[in-house]
């Protein structure tokens, strides 16, 4: 008996071992992994971990760490992000998303700590196609739409609206060289802007041209075969550490006609940089001013003809504020997300925050504003995929309203945390400060208005 005992226990002991190893080449190799891996990865982002346990043990007695699942997933219906979109649509959204989730949020928080330019990973985003969209495909382009790119900008912005601000700019930079440039030109410049083995800045904006953009003086002299350039660019993305600067120049008389859009590389001399800007947020590309003295570049560099500077600029715009516009609706989304998870769990009074009828309807014109903004994103996103003459005043209106929205969503977000969304453990904070500068940059809302009310007044 004790033998026969001793046997079926080994043998027990033996079918166990053989169950759990079989088990982890399940877990190991199966798909299911990936999904168990991604909850879990959800789940240790969910707290807010800088601060010490010490200095936190109080806060936990009173304040549960709210357990935030990836912002973009945990919420659907009123602010489901894949509403309207086509089955191919919603599978890049979710490419867009996964990495987001994976290789940008984890880091977004350090990287605006430290003002760390994230290269390494744009060259990935631009692995997956996302470094030149709209950009033709016989160059290395991804060849899709305003929509596509809307859609994409919107779901990396859910981690890091700052990053993917700078990916768009570096997009509107590809698509300028791509539609307005030579054969020569795009084959030379646009592959390696598309793999971001080159980085891209747009410089517009000088210290004394802001909204008034067509009264700047940066000049380009013709010597020969060769344009000498001065003058200074203010506010540039990416300034100093992008390889290859788009600049609107002056090489005719004074009004938005004699402006044209050369190209420099960052190794020209004369090529100089400003110091790096401390800036409120968008910590995680740099600003820098860039200097051009006696800049000399190949008559060859001009992208389009003399005197279509202003244009291209103008039409880049187009396209710049929708994106931009989309990287408030990411931050938008993701605010909404944790103010509603926030609400679930904080109590005061003895009751949920979810269960003050104020704060619920709060939240509702959180969401609805949001859907509406996102409404009016790709609908202009789609005026410049079908070239409509009205284009210019759709995404006018869609930067004004969307960039507004997305502050003001993140704000009430804010308010909602309290206190705690002041602290920078709570990732609120982040996105407000990033969404802040979108209501001034690619035309202020100020600017957007001014557009749209012309456009109504017109005889």
């Amino acid at each position: 008996f004790l033998l026969s005992s001793f046997f079926f226990l080994l043998s027990s002991f033996f079918f166990f071992l053989l169950s759990f190893f079989l088990s982890f080449i399940f877990l190991a190799y199966h798909p299911l992994h990936t999904m168990l891996a991604s909850r879990l990865t959800r789940l240790a982002l969910a707290r807010p971990s800088l601060l010490s346990a010490a200095a936190r043990a109080p806060m936990r007695a009173h304040h549960p760490p709210v357990k935030i699942a990836f912002a973009t997933r945990a919420m659907s219906g009123a602010i489901d992000m894949s509403t309207g979109l086509t089955e191919e649509q919603k599978q890049y959204q979710q490419v867009a998303l996964d990495f987001a989730e994976k290789e940008m949020l984890p880091h977004a928080e350090k990287w605006d700590e430290e003002e760390i330019f994230p290269k390494d990973v744009l060259r990935e985003l631009a692995g997956l196609g996302f470094a030149a969209i709209y950009a033709k495909d016989d160059v290395a382009g991804t060849g899709m739409g305003r929509v596509d790119a809307a859609v994409i900008f919107e779901a990396l912005a859910t981690s890091c609206p700052s990053t993917t601000a700078y990916l768009s700019i570096h997009n509107m930079c590809c698509w300028a060289i791509d539609t307005f440039g030579s054969q020569e030109q795009r084959e030379q410049f646009v592959p390696a802007l598309a793999s971001m083995d080159s980085f891209a800045s747009y410089c517009l904006t000088e210290p004394g041209a802001g909204s008034d953009a067509g009264s700047l003086r940066t000049s380009a002299r013709r010597e020969g075969d060769e344009f000498v350039i001065n003058g200074e660019k203010a506010f540039i993305s990416g300034g100093g550490e992008s390889d290859v600067y788009l600049v609107m120049c002056r090489t005719g008389d004074d009004t938005p006609k004699g402006i044209s859009c050369i190209l420099i590389e960052k190794d020209t001399p004369g090529l100089s940089f400003g110091k790096k800007e401390k800036k409120l947020g968008w910590n995680s590309q740099p600003t820098r001013a860039v200097i051009m003295e006696d800049v000399r570049v190949p008559v060859s560099n001009m992208i389009g003809n003399e005197g279509e500077g202003f244009k291209i600029a103008m039409k880049a715009l187009d396209g710049g504020r929708v994106n931009i516009a989309a990287c408030s609706l990411g931050a938008a989304q993701a605010c909404t997300t944790l103010a509603r998870d926030h609400m679930l769990v904080r109590k005061q009074f003895g009751k949920t925050l979810s269960q003050f009828q104020h704060l619920q309807f709060k939240l509702a014109d959180m969401a609805t504003d949001l859907t509406s903004a996102r409404l009016m994103v790709r609908t202009a996103a789609n005026k410049i995929d079908e070239g409509s003459p009205d284009m210019t005043v759709y995404c006018s209106m869609a930067k004004r309203h969307a960039t507004d929205v997305g502050f003001n969503v993140c704000n009430d977000a804010l308010q909602i945390f309290g206190g705690y969304g002041y602290l920078k453990d709570y990732a609120v904070q982040r996105y407000l400060r990033d969404c802040r500068v979108h209501q001034i940059l690619e035309g202020t809302n100020e600017v957007m208005r001014l557009i749209v009310s012309r456009n109504l007044l017109q005889q």
